[in-house]
């Protein structure tokens, strides 16, 4: 191979390489320290505390805005999932359609993690107590920051075996 086919094909070579290179840096607008990571915490532990608060005056309606209006809403339990926030609250509905099953709901353990200014996942638990029995177990909630504000837009949660 002569010298400038060597030349050339280096440099094509190197072009390539720094080009692929530049494909692994973040993107700026996600970068770490441009996330407002309090005021995203802010946000999302308001809707919480709302759903709490709701929930415990046996407030189903009120529990159900702090997920967003949508058909792709998602809540996963057990074996089943319910798609859309209408099946969604028709499934509290019917799954708590009593002041003595909704108990007094509490939430621990909350571990909030911006992903960037408009998206937020949360791990913690769950318990209800209730005259009978107190049942809990974990949830992992992705929220998402839509016009509305905060809202989840994916729910799994788990009950505990007690």
């Amino acid at each position: 191979m002569n010298s400038n086919r060597t030349s050339v094909l280096f440099a094509l070579l190197s072009l390539a390489v720094f080009s692929l290179a530049g494909c692994n840096r973040p993107n700026p607008s996600m970068n770490e320290n441009t996330i407002d990571k309090a005021k995203v915490e802010a946000g999302v532990r308001a809707i919480l505390d709302e759903q709490v608060q709701a929930w415990n005056k046996g407030d189903v309606d009120g529990f159900m805005k702090g997920y967003a209006n949508s058909a792709e809403t998602t809540f996963v339990s057990g074996d089943t999932i319910t798609r859309g926030w209408q099946t969604v609250l028709d499934r509290y509905k019917k799954s708590y359609d009593s002041r003595e099953k909704m108990g007094t709901l509490a939430f621990s353990e909350l571990e909030i993690k911006s992903l960037d200014n408009d998206t937020a996942i949360v791990n913690g638990r769950w318990k209800l107590t209730r005259a009978t029995d107190t049942p809990h177990g974990r949830f992992t909630l992705i929220f998402r920051r839509i016009s509305d504000g905060w809202r989840i837009i994916h729910d799994h949660t788990s009950a505990a075996e007690s």
